[in-house]
């Protein structure tokens, strides 16, 4: 996977960065020498968000200015790897309060990132003279991972290397680790997962690792699996079909906030659980119009079988569950309706605790890093309906991140505390900070979120 790049401790070829927002600026600048000004002005340069400038000097380069807008989100300062010259080295010309330098290093190193698993980079990212450590390094560490496997293909990112992902997890942090995998899925009773994963010649199978100390309170991550989605025998055009392989993005995220609960020692018992399936066409597909079992007991028609990953987490919330835990939160690349009401930066969140929902809300707002509450309108429930089942997976076009929702809610224990996050874990095109492919939103918050609740 992808290392933390755009750091260095070499200091000896540094150059001074000034680390500036629109306020700051006119006075910085009135105190630069007269040709400084005129140049900065030539450029019609204020320090406006994302924006750098290039101070020269008698022998070239002499500094830099980036300009930031708001300091508290770390993409502020994002842009600066890949808008300062190639492989320069930068060190701050003044210090900066310890809060704003973590959120500095927070976007220098997601702004490094490039995937290169199957091409070198084009250009290698400018080098700051302040390298992470502890939190800061892990929460990059992170979001790189979740960008990491979703833009690997599903030839190299199937469900045995999902599994494979959460094995080095455990191994790095003293977790354990099995795996539910094919017809054993049946023997154990997960029944609803080995229905959608059946037709492919890769094996599905329930991923479940576990760490931490049997006192500390329960905490269950699960993290929706599909590693390519076809859309099954209801196929996916052309061009719903063509990103697919990010419809594991759930898991990613479940799996890179299981790595920072574990290297963070958060104190809980953790479990998480990933359902990895590929949902394909073959002979041995499943069909619109069959009914299945389910862990829990209830009996779903399927209605479409493009909507597959409600059905691998119906079974994998049904067995969270009964681990008593104090939450569940799961993640899932769920529902194009959440994109057409919410767009594609900001999660639909729904939960059954209105505790945990502000909890979530709140981080997000601290760390710029946020979720948007949907509601769990039960009334909805009637669009779930089916005349041969006790519901069904699909069926109307209509409030379709709700229904999906309340479809999940069906499967938990009664007075299960519960969060379900409806995620894109994609940017369609390059911003500052964003390369086009696979994105991790809402994990800061998330792990925001459980270090306030369980710290």
């Amino acid at each position: 996977m992808s290392e933390i790049t755009g750091f260095t401790t070499d200091a000896a070829a540094a150059l001074p960065l000034y680390v500036l927002d629109r306020e700051q600026f006119t006075a910085w600048k009135d105190g630069q020498p007269a040709a400084t000004q005129a140049w900065l002005a030539s450029q019609g340069f204020t320090a406006g968000a994302f924006t750098t400038a290039l101070l020269p000097g008698a022998d070239g380069l002499a500094g830099a200015v980036i300009g930031v807008g708001d300091r508290a989100d770390a993409y502020s300062y994002s842009h600066a790897p890949h808008a300062l010259p190639e492989g320069s080295v930068w060190q701050l010309a003044s210090e900066l309060p310890a809060a704003e330098l973590a959120l500095l290093q927070l976007g220098w190193g997601l702004g490094s990132y490039r995937f290169d698993r199957y091409r070198k980079r084009h250009r290698a990212p400018a080098q700051l003279v302040a390298a992470p450590s502890g939190e800061v390094a892990d929460l990059i560490a992170a979001s790189l991972r979740v960008r990491d496997w979703v833009n690997t293909p599903t030839e190299d990112m199937g469900p045995q290397q999902l599994e494979d992902a959460a094995r080095a997890l455990a191994d790095a942090h003293g977790a354990q680790v099995e795996a539910i995998t094919g017809d054993e899925l049946l023997k154990q009773n997960f029944p609803a997962i080995h229905a959608v994963g059946r037709a492919s010649h890769r094996a599905p199978r329930l991923v479940v690792l576990r760490w931490g100390k049997d006192a500390d309170p329960a905490l269950v991550l699960v993290g929706k699996g599909v590693c390519f989605d076809t859309g099954g025998l209801d196929i996916k055009p052309a061009d719903g079909m063509r990103n697919m392989k990010k419809d594991m993005g759930g898991a990613a995220h479940a799996l890179a906030l299981a790595g920072l609960v574990m290297a963070r020692g958060l104190p809980v018992r953790l479990t998480l659980l990933v359902p990895a399936v590929e949902n394909a066409i073959g002979p041995d597909a499943f069909r619109p119009g069959e009914v299945i079992a389910t862990r829990k007991g209830l009996s779903v028609e399927i209605d479409n079988t493009d909507a597959e990953g409600r059905v691998i987490l119906c079974d994998a919330l049904t067995f969270a569950g009964e681990q008593k835990p104090d939450l569940v939160l799961d993640f899932a690349t769920l529902t194009g309706a959440a994109r057409i009401a919410l767009g594609p930066d900001l999660p639909a969140l729904f939960s059954n605790d209105d505790t945990v929902a502000q909890q979530w809300l709140q981080a997000g707002d601290a760390t710029r890093d946020p979720v948007w509450r949907m509601p769990l309108w039960r009334p909805y429930l009637r669009y779930l309906s089916s005349g041969i089942a006790d519901l069904a997976n699909a069926g109307s076009r209509m409030a379709g991140s709700v229904t999906a929702a309340l479809y999940l809610e069906r499967f938990l224990e009664d007075g299960q505390r519960w969060a379900h996050l409806d995620v894109y874990a994609w940017n369609d095109g390059e911003r500052p900070g964003r390369p086009a492919g696979g994105e991790a939103l809402a994990l800061r918050s998330a792990w925001a979120m459980l270090k306030q609740r369980y710290s």
